[in-house]
C-alpha cells in the first residue's frame, strides 16, 4: 500500500489532486514558511520563537516525536499537519493530538485540507487510538475548513473550541470491539 493518498478536492474533478504523505526531512523549510504562514493567520507572529531546525529536530530526532504529513497539489506543498500521541489518562487509552493543520490561502477549497483530516482520521482508526483532539481558536472566529466540518464535539472554553473527533464511531460495533478492545 502506498503511502501517499489522493483527494479530488471538488466533485467536478477539475482541481488537481491534493496528494499527502508523511512529512520527509527534505520538506522542513517549506513545511516551516507553511508554519509562519498559520501564525501571520492567526496574528501570532510576533510569538513564534522556534526555527526549521528545531522542527526538524522535533520531527527527526531521537525519543519521543512530534509527527507530520504534508498535502501537494501539482508538486508544490501547500499545506500540513503536525501531530502526535497523546495519553487519555481517565480512558486509558492513546488518542492523537492535533497540534497545526493548515493549508495556504492560494489551495484552500483544493481538497488540501480534507485531504490531511481524511489521512488522519485512517492513521488514527488503523492505529487503534481512541480519538483525534484538537481545538479551533475563538479568537479569530470558528474556522470555515474541514476541521470545523468534523463530526466532532464542540466543547465551549474561554478562549477555545475544542473539537473531539472520535473517529471510531464510523465503524461498526462488532469490528470495533475486534480491533479495539
Amino acid at each position: 500500500m502506498s503511502r501517499e493518498r489522493a483527494s479530488q478536492g471538488s466533485a467536478s474533478g477539475a482541481t488537481p489532486l491534493a496528494a499527502v504523505r508523511p512529512i520527509a526531512p527534505g520538506d522542513v523549510t517549506r513545511v516551516w514558511e507553511l508554519l509562519r504562514g498559520l501564525a501571520e493567520y492567526e496574528k501570532l507572529a510576533e510569538i513564534v520563537t522556534g526555527d526549521a531546525d528545531q522542527l526538524r529536530e522535533a520531527l527527526f530526532g531521537t525519543g519521543d516525536r512530534l509527527r507530520g504529513l504534508v498535502a501537494e497539489l501539482a508538486g508544490r506543498l501547500v499545506g500540513y499537519a503536525l501531530y502526535y500521541p497523546a495519553f487519555a489518562s481517565f480512558r486509558a487509552r492513546w488518542r492523537l493530538w492535533l497540534e497545526d493543520v493548515y493549508v495556504e490561502p492560494e489551495a484552500r477549497g483544493s481538497g488540501a485540507g480534507v485531504a490531511l483530516m481524511a489521512e488522519l482520521a485512517r492513521l488514527t482508526l488503523d492505529g487503534g487510538y481512541l480519538a483525534l483532539d484538537w481545538e479551533l481558536d475563538a479568537r479569530i472566529g470558528i474556522a470555515q475548513g474541514p476541521a470545523a466540518r468534523c463530526d466532532g464535539v464542540p466543547i465551549d472554553e474561554p478562549r477555545a473550541r475544542r473539537c473531539v473527533a472520535n473517529v471510531h464511531h464510523r465503524r461498526s460495533d462488532e469490528e470495533r470491539e475486534r480491533k479495539f478492545p
